[in-house]
């Protein structure tokens, strides 16, 4: 199908172009979602009669976008989820959540704003692009964590999973120690006997020769 663009569309056009996509793509995205209309003569003219307005609103969208891009690009936000020892979330984090958050830290973004690159199912620092604008982009960071010490260790550049590493590193030093110790105190008590034994030998012997003298 052939269609005008009235935007700016990621890797097809610029606004006024006209460009050839699939009909899927034109009926359930382009179209509906108002950054294209069909090329036919009829809205190519009205295009050109407008071009100068929606050059204009577009010029307006992007200043205000860019101010906004200014505000929340680089910034990270706290996402609290259950997740297993090994870090796999139960669930995965969505573009809803994404935008709620933002949105809850004073911020007026849509979940159709948010691209996730691929699903979050894990915990970590997960870089999210913004699309605040056809020609606006902002990047933010989000930190999901199991409770806010987690967050804060990992904003710190301390990843959980490490973490988990260290403390299980610890625990078989501490058992390692542990079973030292006991082994350590087995020893000291085998020498306790074996001197007994020879103290009681001894013993023995001193009563044997005594016996026999007398």
């Amino acid at each position: 199908m052939q269609v005008i663009l009235l935007e700016r569309v990621a890797k097809l056009g610029q606004m006024g172009e006209v460009v050839s996509v699939k009909d899927g793509f034109a009926r359930n995205y382009l179209l509906p979602q108002g950054k294209a209309l069909r090329a036919n003569d009829g809205n190519v003219a009205s295009f050109e009669s407008q071009k100068a307005q929606l050059e204009a609103t577009n010029l307006e969208t992007k200043g205000e976008a860019g101010k906004l891009a200014e505000k929340l690009d680089g910034q990270q936000f706290t996402v609290i989820r259950s997740a297993s020892d090994a870090g796999a979330l139960y669930g995965s984090v969505t573009t809803r959540d994404a935008a709620d958050v933002a949105t809850t830290e004073g911020f007026t973004v849509d979940r159709k704003q948010i691209i996730l690159q691929r699903p979050i199912k894990e915990l970590g620092l997960h870089s999210v692009t913004v699309t605040l604008h056809p020609e606006v982009e902002a990047e933010i960071f989000l930190n999901v964590a199991r409770s806010q010490e987690e967050a804060e260790l990992q904003a710190a550049g301390k990843s959980i999973l490490e973490l988990a590493a260290e403390a299980e590193a610890e625990a078989e030093f501490e058992i390692a120690e542990l079973f030292d110790d006991i082994g350590a105190a087995a020893s000291d008590d085998d020498d306790l006997l074996d001197a007994a034994s020879d103290e009681a030998a001894q013993e023995t012997s001193v009563d044997e020769t005594e016996a026999k003298d007398s």
